[in-house]
């Protein structure tokens, strides 16, 4: 490069033109046929390394390579090698200008911060890409971490940069920020908060990508579909997207129902309200009427004798039912209801199943079923609620019961 250039500065000089005028235009020669140089290496070897990975991945079982090429690592490497070409030549071309020398190296070493931050952001994004194809971190927030990564390199890069440009040392540089580190943690006040939080999350096991949550100060219901410093994303049931500060998963209360999706069944705890006036004591004959009911006629056979022993054998008045032991249509509906989903093939066997009386209230007597239904899939678990609760209401009346309701026009009706 040299030679050429005092080839080329002699020829201008020949011509008879001023020397000064002659350095200029010998400058602006060379470094047209610098940049067309780097843009033609950069060209050739972008062509060669990209074919050479694409060649590597198509021959490798792993999909690394192949997301290596897709978030251009192989195209921002091949950037490198002509940039070291402009830095070799760039002192040759700018000789007679020292001061322009100066700005154009400051240029290149700002540029290659920018390259690194380049080829950094390409790898961590293939790393990130990796990793979620990966079953046992598909629920992690990678995101997260990839951002902060990110964020470390540019602050280190700008960082650098600034150094370069005013020309002061990096540590110096770095060691007078602290008079600002103040505004520095204003100005990443949000980003430090979901970092943090996000560490929280990730150590605790907190939220997971895929976990339904219910959050209602968000107005969030449905699936989490990521996790990131600023946000976590939430795809509600009618498909629309809730955005939650990280931070508020640790602040504030939320249900996860991980728990349930990764159970052996859904649980299903709601009552039916009787009313007060409609339990009374069975009569034998009522008692010969509801043996009839196939799922509680067995129950009835032997308590009904287990009662006549102990009333005989404590010779029990019963010219008033109210005397001795007795069973009462209450009783009786519970245990039918507790034989009902033993034989449902809808509720897990395996876990809890109850049938209970609460508090009488002033709706009625609460009897609350307490069990879990082996699908745990939304529609399904509702049809199966309504199945079951739509059969009890029905049974009712063969019990003498009534469901309470409040009045209404029928109730005043003669």
């Amino acid at each position: 490069m040299n030679t050429l250039k005092r080839q080329f500065f002699n020829y201008l000089i020949s011509t008879g033109i001023d020397e000064d005028l002659a350095k200029y235009l010998n400058v602006i020669v060379l470094l047209v046929g610098l940049l067309l140089l780097i843009f033609l290496i950069d060209f050739i070897i972008k062509k060669l390394i990209i074919q050479a990975f694409s060649n590597f991945s198509s021959r490798t079982k792993t999909n690394f390579d192949d997301l290596l090429v897709a978030n251009k690592v192989p195209r921002n490497i091949a950037h490198i090698i002509p940039f070291i070409v402009a830095l070799k030549f760039i002192p040759d071309i700018f000789e007679d200008f020292k001061d322009f020398e100066i700005f154009v190296e400051k240029c290149l070493q700002v540029f290659s911060i920018l390259l690194t931050l380049w080829v950094v952001r390409s790898l961590l994004n293939t790393l990130k890409a990796y990793l979620k194809t990966l079953s046992r971190l598909k629920d992690k927030p990678i995101d997260s971490y990839i951002q902060v990564f990110m964020i470390f390199a540019w602050t280190v890069g700008v960082f650098s940069a600034i150094a370069i440009i005013t020309g002061i040392p990096f540590i110096k540089f770095i060691t007078g920020m602290g008079a600002i580190s103040a505004v520095i943690l204003l100005v990443f006040k949000d980003t430090i908060l979901g970092f943090v939080a996000s560490m929280q999350v990730a150590i605790n096991d907190m939220v997971r990508i895929g976990d339904w949550v219910t959050f209602e100060k968000y107005g969030a219901d449905g699936d989490v579909i990521e996790i990131n410093l600023a946000t976590v994303k939430v795809q509600n049931f009618d498909k629309t997207i809730t955005t939650i500060p990280p931070y508020a998963l640790i602040s504030d209360s939320f249900k996860n129902w991980r728990g349930m999706s990764s159970s052996e069944g859904r649980r299903i705890k709601r009552a039916l309200f009787i009313k007060q006036d409609g339990v009374k004591y069975l009569s034998k004959d009522a008692v010969e009427e509801l043996k009839k009911i196939q799922l509680i006629s067995a129950y009835l056979e032997n308590r009904q004798k287990d009662i006549d022993a102990y009333n005989n054998n404590n010779a029990i008045d019963k010219s008033l039912l109210l005397n001795g032991r007795n069973l009462t249509n209450l009783g009786v509906f519970r245990k039918y209801i507790d034989s009902y989903l033993n034989n449902h093939s809808a509720i897990n066997k395996d876990m809890m199943i109850m049938v209970r009386q609460l508090a009488p209230t002033t709706q009625g007597i609460p009897l609350e079923i307490y069990a879990f239904s082996s699908d745990k899939r939304w529609a399904n678990y509702e049809y199966i609620i309504a199945d079951i609760f739509d059969h009890l209401i029905a049974a009712m009346p063969y019990f003498d019961l009534e469901i309470f309701e409040l009045p209404n026009n029928s109730s005043f009706k003669a």
